[in-house]
């Protein structure tokens, strides 16, 4: 059963990865959709693919979710024009892979501002607008990272164990509400995140993935949408989802 055609979706980070594949998905399912990222070019591409064989509404939003003030400006128009019902904060990054005492600040800073404080921006953002309608369904993307931490990962898995607890106490926050909240936890995904982390040193990202296979975007997005997808009554709070040949953040299985 389809419980989601005609509703809205936010996605930000939507211009690649599992952004990307979340709104492709759900707009298979009829979901009109709003796509925030900074790179407007590529949202661009991705709203004219979506439309060639969707009939669907999609709305593009230029916005660095890190940016206090650009959430405000760009968000108090979009609930102004539009009913949210859906929520994926989905925009995040790694930066870098060294212990605490040789890591870069401005790694720091842009983890922290992206990772926690664009969760705090946008849900600050759109929840009132839940509030009133008493109902929506929120996704917030976490990690692996949040649940275990791991060499070289201090900030992000820092960032990620924050969402986590975030995701815990929004759903506290909203008891007695129609609101719903997830945190999804993902292992190892192909996408380009470690070419970010490692500031674009494909051999190196390359790397992570190599001698087994990891999970992809789709496999992300179909697991949100599933979620999203539940009844009414049923609220999944979080789910770690792993590569089989991954257990966790230690225990991972290469065939080289």
């Amino acid at each position: 059963m389809n419980r989601l055609a005609g509703k809205t979706a936010l996605i930000t980070g939507a211009s690649s990865g599992i952004g990307q594949a979340c709104a492709e998905l759900l707009a298979a399912d009829r979901v009109n959709l709003i796509l925030v990222a900074r790179r407007e070019d590529r949202l661009i591409r991705l709203k004219e693919k979506l439309l060639k064989t969707h009939d669907i509404n999609v709305t593009l939003v230029q916005c660095d979710v890190s940016r206090k003030d650009d959430v405000a400006l760009k968000f108090n128009e979009i609930t102004r024009n539009h009913t949210i019902d859906i929520l994926i904060n989905n925009a995040g990054l790694a930066a870098g892979l060294e212990k605490m005492d040789e890591g870069r600040i401005d790694d720091w800073e842009a983890m922290i501002d992206t990772n926690i404080k664009g969760v705090l921006y946008v849900g600050k953002a759109v929840i009132p607008q839940m509030r009133k309608n008493n109902s929506g369904h929120i996704v917030n993307l976490g990690s692996i990272a949040g649940e275990m931490a791991y060499p070289g990962g201090n900030v992000y898995c820092a960032t990620k164990a924050a969402v986590k607890m975030l995701n815990d106490a929004l759903n506290i926050d909203l008891v007695g509400t129609n609101i719903r909240v997830f945190n999804i936890c993902p292992g190892a995904v192909n996408t380009n995140f470690s070419m970010v982390r490692f500031k674009g040193d494909q051999k190196r990202s390359d790397g992570v993935y190599a001698g087994y296979e990891p999970l992809t975007a789709n496999d992300i997005a179909d697991l949100i949408v599933y979620v999203l997808n539940a009844p009414a009554h049923v609220n999944i709070q979080s789910a770690v989802i792993m590569p089989t040949s991954q257990r966790n953040s230690y225990v991972l299985h290469r065939n080289t």
